[in-house]
């Protein structure tokens, strides 16, 4: 089966740049690469030993679902592994992810390493990287093999891989979420509700390189507020939960029950509070606001 891998950028052509890097040295490099792209300005095409396809998608915001479901419909190979443009697959990451899917019709989730502010700037070696990446606190990677995870909220779209034929089975991710937030526990939710099993792969490593961050990521709040009660109206129940009660404490909606309002946008002060500083980025990982028992959502700052 051949290998198709999948990203969306807007306005990160630096860490483009690097995920393309760690695609050049991997073991198993991909049968091409397509980049959705909703910069700004369009981003430059890399130069690598494989097809790379760039598609141009203006649209304002960030419409995650339909970003990676135009990705998909453009792959051509049976082997679908997603990156989000942030990440650095290291050497073994395709090739681990591809070998699994040849076992396990699955989804599969890659184990994430978080940079700090000064890691995977310019060159950078694989070992630098593995021994400054952090781990994420609540997912379990084991250190070799497969370990299934039963709780669908874990899986994460940071990197993650599956057959074509169950994207396709699945309706790929639902548009009816637009823009941020709660896309992609949805598809886990929709994944296991299919009788899917989610894989934690050891060894398939990717380490996804800082940027600024907002804790809570007040400047998705409207998305969010949207997205939560498309969640709400499928599931019934809530996602984001800890974002939802940190935009409460804060005065930005009204939560009580089965209502979420969105009362205002945040002002320039609480939007400077919320931005996580260099010094700090360790005490905050892309979800560490959410339930970890329940539905951590990975951030997508644009």
């Amino acid at each position: 089966m051949g290998i198709s891998v999948l990203t969306i950028v807007r306005n990160r052509d630096l860490h483009l740049a690097q995920l393309v890097e760690g695609l050049r040295r991997s073991e198993r490099q991909p049968d091409e690469l397509i980049i959705v792209d909703m910069s700004d300005e369009p981003v430059p095409i890399p130069s690598a030993g494989f097809p790379i396809r760039i598609d141009r998608f203006e649209t304002d915001g960030l419409p995650l679902a339909a970003a990676r479901n135009r990705a998909a419909s453009l792959a051509k190979h049976d082997q679908l592994i997603f990156l989000d443009v942030d990440c650095i697959p290291l050497r073994n990451c395709i090739g681990l992810l591809s070998d699994t899917l040849l076992k396990h019709e699955a989804i599969l989730c890659a184990d994430i390493r978080y940079l700090g502010p000064h890691d995977a700037h310019g060159s950078w070696e694989e070992a630098d990287l593995l021994a400054r990446g952090r781990a994420h606190p609540v997912r379990s990677f084991p250190a070799r093999g497969v370990r299934e995870e039963m709780n669908a909220g874990l899986f994460w779209s940071l990197a993650f891989a599956l057959r074509r034929s169950t994207f396709e089975t699945l309706g790929g991710f639902d548009e009816g979420f637009s823009g941020y937030g709660a896309e992609d526990t949805d598809f886990g939710f929709r994944a296991a509700a299919a009788g899917h099993k989610l894989l934690f792969v050891g060894g398939a490593i990717a380490c996804h390189q800082y940027h600024i961050t907002y804790e809570p990521p007040v400047q998705h709040v409207a998305d969010i507020v949207r997205n939560a009660r498309h969640f709400h109206a499928r599931w019934g129940r809530w996602p984001m939960e800890g974002w939802l009660a940190d935009f409460e404490r804060l005065g930005l909606v009204r939560w009580q029950g089965y209502a979420l309002d969105l009362l205002r946008l945040p002002t320039a002060r609480e939007m400077a509070a919320s931005r996580v500083e260099p010094a700090t980025w360790d005490l905050v990982s892309d979800d560490a606001s959410v339930e970890p028992a329940f539905v951590p959502d990975r951030a997508y700052d644009g």
